[in-house]
């Protein structure tokens, strides 16, 4: 098992920054790709970003040069650092962590972010 455990979240005005983090724990060797979902009020679970084990990333259109995800492998644990922040990115974000044979097994149990207009 993993568990998963975010922080960071928070209120901010749009234009601003936030750095999600999300520690690992347990069966850390289990763990390959991981992620950053995110959720708003009335609409589906999203990919934002994704990183691999050897930390190639990927990013949903709308976050492109806005957020960076990254991970450091000796505190097990990922970021996302969120700059240039919008109302539309106003949601629960969630960390999750594949292994190699199911694709985000594990899933933490999310932080708000809230950008203000």
């Amino acid at each position: 098992q993993v568990q998963l455990v975010e922080s960071g979240g928070g209120l901010v005005q749009a234009g601003g920054s936030l750095r999600l983090s999300c520690a690992a724990s347990g069966n850390i060797l289990s763990i390959d790709d991981m992620g950053w979902h995110r959720q708003a009020p009335g609409k589906q679970r999203e990919l934002v970003a994704a990183i691999t084990s050897s930390g190639n990333t990927n990013y949903r259109d709308s976050v492109k040069g806005r957020f960076t995800i990254s991970r450091d492998n000796a505190k097990n644990t990922v970021y996302l650092q969120m700059n240039s922040l919008k109302p539309e990115d106003t949601a629960v974000y969630y960390c999750a962590a594949s292994t190699r044979s199911i694709k985000y097994h594990y899933w933490g149990q999310g932080t708000q972010v809230t950008v203000s207009s």
